[in-house]
């Protein structure tokens, strides 16, 4: 099934989406913040800022009124501790009480790297002394034991990556196993879902995260196969019917027509009975030929007519069509001309020498049955990109683009002409287009370039 790898392949992509834009994400919010820090981020810089400005002028330490102000304005106080007596000698004026004014070399390396009554302190050097920086309390923490392993500074980079891709891995296997009955659970679903069209047996296990579309699933199957039971049945009825008319109504039919033909012939009569006559043997072989033609279009529809596939020059096919059409034509009311360039003997096709040339005929045959008063039919052969059309075309009275449409769409015997107020059958064409799907070939109708009515039978070649 390619579905689930599928359904895998997308759930492992947005998750690792997921990942790259969380990582991206933490940085942009990690720098923000940071960058937002930036003001308080350098205190050891101030230190060494504050005891470069701090001179001494002969009597006292002066540090300029704009560090001052700004220590100050920070809620920062400094003192300056002199390296022979170990003694603070100046301060600032914000200097809190409890901050001792002298010091032992012990508390020096104490503040240094710690705080004095909780005060997290910042120092600075200059030639005589020590400047020492005082913030805020909990303004800083300040790592009491800065030492770490050498390896381990070293590696560092490695070991964030390690950590990253280890906790990536458990990420994904905690995903794929959360996400394993979800899949087992959706597989069922859509292998019943692709088997609905190919009317196979389906049914789903009416359990699990998706019970109620198994029960849907299962519920439409079994209306397909109980509608597939029910159209079978209509369809073997219909094709038992047309069957047994088609048998039953030849003798009575036969009859008639020898009768009626009798009747015809006889001098004895009046012209105007002999007239009558010979419309009932017309109409009565129309009828014949209309029985013949429903019993074949079954036939074909069914699978029941055998089709003798043999490599054939369709050329000559539809030359043996033409030549009869024209020795039925008496009248010379459809001349036909043979526009096929050359002898065209290279067009061979696997074909039933019968059936084509039936197909061919009921082409004819149709612009004989649109066009009363006469017209002229152009038969022409093409031979191009792997196939041999056939494509019979007239000057009568052709048809309108919505008749057309219907004709190529229509999948049912009867056609409704719209100009009349009764229905005109449509075997002709349909039995050549289920001759055209039986020989793998295609079908269709267009109006033709001569202002009249084209078909075009299109056939594969050897």
């Amino acid at each position: 099934m390619k579905s689930i790898p599928k359904l895998i392949r997308r759930f492992t992509s947005i998750m690792l989406l997921s990942f790259i834009l969380i990582i991206i994400l933490n940085i942009v919010l990690l720098y923000i913040y940071t960058s937002n820090q930036k003001p308080n981020s350098s205190p050891w810089e101030t230190a060494e800022e504050v005891a470069n400005s701090l001179k001494y002028n002969g009597k006292e330490y002066i540090l300029p009124a704009g560090i001052l102000l700004e220590l100050e304005s920070s809620g920062i106080w400094a003192v300056f501790i002199d390296n022979n007596s170990m003694q603070v000698v100046w301060h600032t004026d914000n200097l809190p009480g409890t901050v001792p004014m002298s010091y032992s070399v012990s508390d020096i390396a104490h503040l240094v790297r710690g705080y004095i009554d909780g005060y997290p302190t910042f120092t600075g050097e200059t030639g005589n002394g020590l400047v020492v920086l005082g913030y805020p309390q909990n303004s800083f923490w300040k790592h009491m034991w800065p030492s770490w392993d050498y390896n381990l500074i070293a590696n560092l980079p490695k070991t964030i990556l390690l950590f990253l891709l280890i906790n990536i891995l458990l990420v994904f296997i905690i995903y794929i196993t959360t996400n394993s009955n979800l899949l087992k659970s959706v597989k069922p679903i859509i292998e019943g879902i692709q088997s609905l069209p190919l009317k196979n047996h389906v049914y789903v296990k009416e359990k699990g995260l998706f019970q109620e579309l198994a029960i849907s699933i299962n519920k439409t199957s079994e209306i397909l196969k109980s509608q597939d039971r029910q159209l079978q049945r209509k369809e073997t009825a219909r094709a038992n019917w047309i069957a047994g008319v088609s048998h039953d109504i030849r003798t009575p039919l036969s009859m008639i027509m020898g009768y009626a033909s009798q009747l015809e012939e006889n001098t004895a009569l009046t012209d105007n009975t002999r007239q009558k006559a010979a419309i009932i043997v017309k109409q009565s072989s129309r009828i014949k030929s209309l029985v013949n033609d429903l019993n074949l279009a079954s036939k074909l529809e069914y699978n029941i007519q055998p089709v003798n596939l043999e490599k054939e020059n369709i050329t000559t096919i539809v030359r043996q069509a033409v030549v009869n059409f024209i020795n039925m034509d008496i009248e010379h009311q459809y001349p036909v001309e043979w526009q096929t360039a050359g002898n065209l003997n290279t067009c061979f096709v696997y074909a039933d020498k019968n059936l084509l040339k039936r197909a061919i005929s009921n082409l004819m045959q149709n612009s004989i049955s649109h066009n009363a008063s006469g017209c002229k039919i152009y038969v022409n052969i093409i031979a191009e990109k792997g196939y041999c059309t056939v494509i019979i075309a007239d000057d009568g009275t052709g048809a309108t683009k919505e008749q057309i449409k219907k004709i190529n769409n229509s999948p049912h015997y009867m056609v409704c002409d719209e100009n009349t107020t009764e229905q005109q059958h449509g075997l002709g064409l349909l039995i050549v287009k289920q001759v055209a799907a039986a020989h793998n070939g295609t079908f269709t109708v267009s109006s033709s370039p001569y202002g009249g009515f084209s078909a075009s039978l299109s056939l594969p070649v050897v």
